[in-house]
Parts: C-alpha cells; sequence; structure tokens
C-alpha cells in the first residue's frame, strides 16, 4: 500500500472518521477497513473510538524529500546527487548498492520508512518499523581502494554524534569500531560495505541506522540494551526529516573528503567519545575469546588493546567488544 494513501491522513494523531477517509479516498468503509489493518501489519498502532474514528497516537512523520533538501547547508547540497526515499526496502545498503551496480554513483543517498531485511554488522537483523527510525545509506566513490578506507567507520560514528548534538541532544558516546551508545545502551550503528575494485577504484556504501522512537513491540527482537532517541531527550524525539538532514550534513562533507584527510583528524575526537576508555575488555571473534584493556585507537582506526604482551593494534571486521565480566 502506497504512503500517498492512508498514512498521511493519519499522520497528524487527530481522529478521522471512517466515512471522511473512505470519502477522500474515494472507496468503500470495507477498503478502508482492510488497510487499517495493513496499517497493524506494518507495526504502525490504530486507535480506534466509536464514534470518534481512527488515529495513529502520536501521529508520525512521513520522511519528505523537500523538507529535508530544505535542512541542508548550501555546499551539501552540491554534493547530493540523488536522494531517494523510498517506502520499503529490504535493505537501504543493498539498494544502494544494487543502484551502483546500475550506475549510480558518488552522492546518492537512499532512506526508508521501513526495512523487510535491514541487517547490522556480523549478519545480525536490524529491526526497523515503519516510519519510527533513521535508515540511511549514501555512496561515495574513492580511487585508492580499500586501504584509503581505514578509519571511515570510526570517523562516520562522530559525524553522527555531531549531527545529533546539533539538534539539541544530549551528547552520545561511540563503541569501537561502530556502535552508537547513550547510558550504555545502543541507540544507533554503522555499516560499511563496497563494491568495484578493493585495490582501486570502489564504491563505499556508508549506512547508518538510528532509534529515534522505537515502539516497544519491535524492540522485542532486540537482543541487547538498547534505546532511542526521544528516550534520550526526555520524551520528544526530533523529527525524522531533520534528523536526515543533520546526518547528511555532516556525512556527505566527511564523504567528500575523507580520501584526502584519513582517519587521523577524526581521531582525537573519537577518542573523547569512546564508551570503554581504559576499561577491561573482551574481544569476540567466532570462537576466539581476547582479553585486555581498551586504550583507544590508532591514526588507522585500530583499537589499542594492551595485554600482557603489550599493546596489540586490532583492526576491525567480524569481531565484537564487550566489557569484561
Amino acid at each position: 500500500m502506497p504512503k500517498t494513501t492512508l498514512i498521511p491522513m493519519l499522520a497528524d494523531g487527530e481522529f478521522h472518521s471512517g466515512q471522511d477517509l473512505a470519502a477522500a479516498l474515494g472507496v468503500s468503509r470495507t477498503a478502508v477497513w482492510k488497510q487499517l489493518n495493513r496499517l497493524e501489519e506494518l507495526g504502525l498502532a490504530v486507535e480506534s473510538v466509536k464514534g470518534r474514528g481512527y488515529r495513529i497516537p502520536g501521529g508520525v512523520e512521513l520522511l519528505d524529500e523537500l523538507t529535508v533538501r530544505a535542512g541542508l547547508d548550501s555546499p551539501v547540497l552540491g554534493l547530493l546527487r540523488e536522494l531517494q526515499l523510498l517506502e520499503t526496502v529490504d535493505s537501504t545498503n543493498a539498494e544502494a548498492l544494487r543502484r551502483v551496480a546500475a550506475g549510480s554513483g558518488a552522492g546518492l543517498v537512499c532512506s526508508a520508512e521501513q526495512q523487510t531485511a535491514g541487517r547490522g554488522r556480523r549478519g545480525r537483523a536490524w529491526v526497523s518499523p515503519y516510519a519510527r527510525n533513521i535508515y540511511l545509506s549514501l555512496v561515495w566513490e574513492y580511487n585508492e581502494g580499500a586501504a584509503a578506507l581505514e578509519g571511515l567507520s570510526l570517523a562516520v560514528g562522530v559525524a553522527v554524534t555531531r549531527a545529533l548534538a546539533h539538534l539539541g541532544l544530549p551528547p552520545l558516546q561511540l563503541k569501537w569500531p561502530n556502535d552508537l551508545l547513550f547510558a550504555g545502551a545502543k541507540v544507533g550503528g554503522v555499516l560499511l560495505e563496497m563494491a568495484g575494485d578493493a585495490s582501486g577504484r570502489c564504491q563505499v556504501v556508508i549506512g547508518v541506522g538510528i532509534n529515534v522512537a522505537m515502539p516497544p513491540a519491535a524492540a522485542q527482537a532486540i537482543d541487547q540494551a538498547w534505546t532511542d532517541l526521544a528516550t534520550v531527550a526526555g520524551g520528544q524525539a526530533p523529527g525524522r526529516n531533520a534528523v536526515v538532514a543533520s546526518l547528511l550534513n555532516e556525512l556527505l562533507p566527511l564523504a567528500a573528503s575523507f580520501a584526502r584527510t584519513g582517519f587521523a583528524p577524526w581521531r582525537d575526537s573519537w577518542m573523547a567519545l569512546d564508551a570503554f576508555a581504559d576499561a577491561s575488555v573482551v574481544l569476540h571473534s567466532g570462537e576466539q575469546r581476547q582479553a585486555g584493556v581498551a586504550r583507544g585507537v590508532d591514526e588507522r582506526g585500530a583499537l589499542q588493546l594492551e595485554t600482557t604482551l603489550g599493546l596489540r593494534p586490532i583492526y576491525g571486521g567480524e569481531i565484537s567488544l564487550r566489557a569484561a565480566p
């Protein structure tokens, strides 16, 4: 069901009678009832009160291209080549990779109301309810191959914290290599994927997922401590279009300059946000475990793990960092 039918009519959070909805859409009351059931399937709670009609409690803010573009800084508009705001997609990263294969390049941005197969690091599913969170992927092109991208995911984490700070949110922290935390609970994450030549010209998809107003029912599928921007902000999350615009104001300039600057200029900022600075940790990689003390990151973005054998650089990949028991 396109979002251009029933959802925008209920997005204001006010009651609308079934008769008014049917008249506005030019369909029967039965057709309206079927569409209302479809909203429940999308994870949108619909309240029904006899004599008043139907509403989505609290309303929803749908993604809107004009609103997003209005929030972009002038230099950023010059970096944005294509903005795709989708209703439902398997994964915005997967969609971005498909568009790269079809010829799209640097400056492509894909976002969606919902992901049906959203994914995080290490093959984990990313819970993606309809019109409640941010699922965003940005494509940029590099000529230096994967080696020039060391530390990019960490710089993206810093950029995301800056974007949210610009919206008045309290400071977040970063967990190596890809998580955004508030009070120890996960607010969002970063997933980079690459297409092209790993030693030459390549396209990188920078994926960012942020919990904005996570419905408790959807959150039952999350297997770790989590929170959302609504909770971080004390009950009222910033609008999703404002979040997307603020993210792009930070991420597009970062993507455009990273091949020239590398991670080094971002290192001090990352260290200041490190949630596990000088903490005892355990690294998990498959069946392997490695304990030590986290001593920040080096200029390439490698975790500096202090062990009984000295300081060891640990590079990203299929590695999970956890606090030592």
